[in-house]
């Protein structure tokens, strides 16, 4: 064990085998520190924060911190953080509101400078948060899912397994498994197809969550058929997923971007043989799909 003589370690607060602590950080009483973290300096872990291994929490990051609420309880839930996370700096990470609650980080996560994760979040794990990203209450992130730099997402949104959403994109409803959000939008543009590759998935598992996408997006059924018919054709296997999720949330769903089927597009272009003042307008009707 490694603590500066420079940083406040409370007595009450448990500290594991082979943890260092710089410089001005502070460790609470009731905090717990798992065995192998890495606190650089100015890192603050409030009480009611447990941490698992190998963490390692960058400079001038607040952990189990007390919830953004006008009028937060006098008994706050706590903060559990899994192991092999890496917390870059500036982050922040609320404690749950209510006694008995509980923020939740997984393992094997990544938060970039900026972060802030809002009491009552739960994270799985090998996500990526890239800089100043923000999560409001309540807000649910799976597995291996990335969330670009500045993203907001709404409280009480869920954020599906391997999805994408891009940069500055203001999350409003559930963003389902495996697609990507257009940052400019925040609407669907398709599946993540780079995740799904790097994450080992194979051409017929991908060609399968096209089908279940098609499906959602394209049929034109209405909702209870489209959930049906998910039931029916994925019973298992990776787009299972989608009506595992569909069938739950409150907020709704993010809805796919596509270009009106009665859409006129007009391209203008010069005759080789005409002055440019003489242009001609080509006009068609654009097909949806």
């Amino acid at each position: 064990m490694s603590i500066h003589s420079q940083a406040i370690v409370s007595p009450q607060a448990q500290i594991g085998r082979d943890v260092k602590i710089g410089p001005f950080s502070i460790v609470e009483a009731n905090a717990v520190i798992g065995d192998n973290c890495v606190l650089e300096s100015s890192v603050v872990i409030k009480e009611g924060t447990k941490l698992g291994t190998g963490n390692h929490i960058l400079e001038g990051t607040i952990v189990g911190g007390t919830p953004q609420h006008m009028r937060p309880p006098q008994h706050l839930g706590g903060l559990e953080i899994g192991s092999n996370n890496t917390i870059r700096e500036y982050v922040t990470i609320h404690r749950a509101l209510h006694k008995g609650g509980m923020t939740v980080l997984g393992d094997n996560n990544m938060l970039m400078v900026g972060t802030h994760i809002a009491h009552d979040c739960r994270l799985g794990n090998h996500t990526i948060f890239a800089n100043n990203a923000l999560l409001a209450g309540h807000v649910a992130v799976a597995d291996r899912a990335f969330i670009s730099g500045s993203v907001g997402v709404h409280q009480f949104c869920r954020i599906g397994k391997l999805a994408m959403v891009g940069g500055h994109a203001r999350v409003l409803q559930d963003v389902p498994p495996y697609v990507t959000v257009d940052g400019g939008t925040g609407l669907i543009v398709g599946l993540n197809l780079v995740g799904l590759r790097r994450n080992g998935f194979t051409s017929d598992e991908i060609k399968e969550l096209k089908a279940g996408y098609r499906l959602i997006y394209r049929s034109g059924l209405m909702w209870t058929e489209v959930l049906a018919e998910l039931k029916r054709q994925f019973p298992d296997g990776p787009a299972a997923m989608f009506y595992e999720f569909f069938s739950q949330g409150t907020r709704g769903f993010v809805q796919e971007r596509r270009m009106p089927p009665t859409a006129t597009l007009k391209i203008r272009r010069d005759d080789e043989d005409e002055t440019a003042s003489s242009k001609t307008t080509v006009e068609f009707k654009a097909k949806a799909g």
